[in-house]
Formats: structure tokens, C-alpha cells, sequence
């Protein structure tokens, strides 16, 4: 095969209009704009409003494809959104600050934290989600989970105060509800209990009621699970079905040592 007919046939499966990665480093850069915007001491917000909005209307240019929708009020309503964003991340670092004894100051918080971050870009996608904006918030939380680990769907319904620590593993499904002052650890999976395309629009991820502790690795799958208020879900442990409030659930391992003589 020459090389223009290996060019036609990739001309020729190259199907996809709309598929403009500029989108997605645009998206990363708009997300950065914004985490500065918010916490950075040293960039304007006066100056940085006015860039967010440029950046935001190629954003615009790039993923808003039904040209009937008026795509150009979502800036208005997000902008209008960011002072409340804030206040509720001041409340997450506050909440890490005074559960992890390992933490030395609230700014150790905002700049090293993982999963400080990656609530950041959630809460930031979140609204733009509930907007009906999709793609944009979806290439934010996948920018956050490239860097942390932490995997958030922007469609999640996260209260306030809430504490990932150590991050790393971490997945939230798009239904998944989490109330107040929720702690989860490294690698807790809040998932479904299978995959089917038909499901797409019924609540398929659990729901964590408040003040509950979920330990590293544990996996809680389905729409109908419900972890009850002030519970303590243990490592590894594996739940499908509901749980009562003020339990402590626990996984037992079989632990066997041998020695050698």
C-alpha cells in the first residue's frame, strides 16, 4: 500500500466532526485559570475574571455544538456560582485541616493535598454540569484525576465539608450522593453494581448519609445503597446492600503466619 492510499483510508475512518482536541487542552488551561483565581494570592481577580471569560467563550466556540441552545448565558450563571464554590472549598480545607493530625497549616492544605484538589475541580465542573454543559466539566475532573488519582464523575452530589485523604484510587460514580462532613481514605470505590447502557438516567451509585468514615480500599456499589449517618465502613470491606445508622462495618481477614523452625 502507497502512502496515499494509506492517507484516503485514514481520511476515510477519521469520522469524528467534532473531535477537536483543542478543547482539551483549552479545558486544562481554563481549569488552572480558575484554581489561581480563587486561592493564589498573587493574581488579580479583577484582571483574572475578564481572561476566565475569553477562555471560557473558546470553550464555548469549541464544545457548544447545538446552535440553538444559548450557550453564551452558561458564563452569567457559572461567574455568579464562583463566590459560593469558594466558601464551600474553604469549608473542605478547614474539615482536612482539623481531622488529619499530619497537616501543619491550612496552606500546607491548599497547595499540597490531592484530594483538596481534586474536590476543587469537582466543585468547579459540578456547576457547570448541573448547567447542562457536559463535555467541559467531564475534561476538568479527568485533568484532576490525571494529577491526583482521584477520579470524581462532575455529575456527583457532594455536601459540605468533605475529606479525601491520601487520594490516590479514589472513584465516585455520577450518581453518587455523600452529605456533610463525609471522610473517605485511598482507594474507596463508590460505585454500580454492573454496567448497562440502559441505566443511564436511574440513580446507579450509593448514597453516604453524614458524619460517616469510609477506610482504604472499601468498595460500596449500587443505587439503593444507603450508608447511614455517623457510620464506620473499614478497609476492603465490600457492601452492596444498605446500612443502619451508627454502624461499624469491618472485613475479617484470614490471616495465617508461618514460621520456620
Amino acid at each position: 500500500m502507497n502512502k496515499q492510499s494509506i492517507i484516503k483510508e485514514l481520511k476515510a475512518h477519521k469520522k469524528q466532526p467534532y473531535l477537536d482536541y483543542r478543547l482539551k487542552r483549552n479545558t486544562e488551561v481554563f481549569t488552572d485559570t480558575l484554581f489561581y483565581t480563587l486561592f493564589d494570592i498573587n493574581t488579580s481577580v479583577e484582571t483574572n475574571i475578564d481572561i476566565l471569560e475569553a477562555q471560557f467563550d473558546e470553550l464555548i466556540n469549541l464544545a457548544c455544538w447545538e446552535t440553538s441552545r444559548p450557550c453564551k448565558k452558561v458564563w452569567e450563571n457559572y461567574i455568579s456560582e464562583l463566590p459560593n464554590i469558594l466558601e464551600k472549598l474553604n469549608l473542605d480545607a478547614e474539615a482536612i485541616l482539623n481531622c488529619d493530625p499530619a497537616s501543619l497549616s491550612i496552606q500546607e492544605v491548599y497547595m499540597a493535598y490531592p484530594g483538596f484538589y481534586a474536590i476543587a475541580i469537582y466543585r468547579l465542573a459540578n456547576v457547570l454540569y448541573k448547567e447542562g454543559f457536559p463535555l467541559v466539566p467531564r475534561l476538568m475532573t479527568e485533568y484532576a484525576h490525571r494529577q491526583t488519582g482521584v477520579d470524581i464523575n462532575p455529575g456527583a452530589t457532594i455536601g459540605e465539608s468533605f475529606f479525601i485523604d491520601h487520594a490516590t484510587g479514589v472513584v465516585i460514580g455520577e450518581t453518587a450522593v455523600i452529605k456533610d462532613h463525609v471522610k473517605i481514605y485511598q482507594g474507596v470505590t463508590l460505585g454500580a453494581l454492573f454496567v448497562n447502557k440502559s441505566l443511564k438516567k436511574t440513580k446507579r451509585h450509593p448514597t453516604i448519609e453524614s458524619n460517616v468514615t469510609i477506610y482504604a480500599n472499601a468498595t460500596i456499589l449500587g443505587g439503593e445503597t444507603v450508608i447511614g449517618e455517623n457510620s464506620t465502613i473499614g478497609g476492603n470491606a465490600w457492601l452492596t446492600e444498605s446500612v443502619p445508622a451508627n454502624s461499624t462495618v469491618f472485613h475479617t481477614p484470614e490471616i495465617k503466619i508461618k514460621t520456620n523452625v
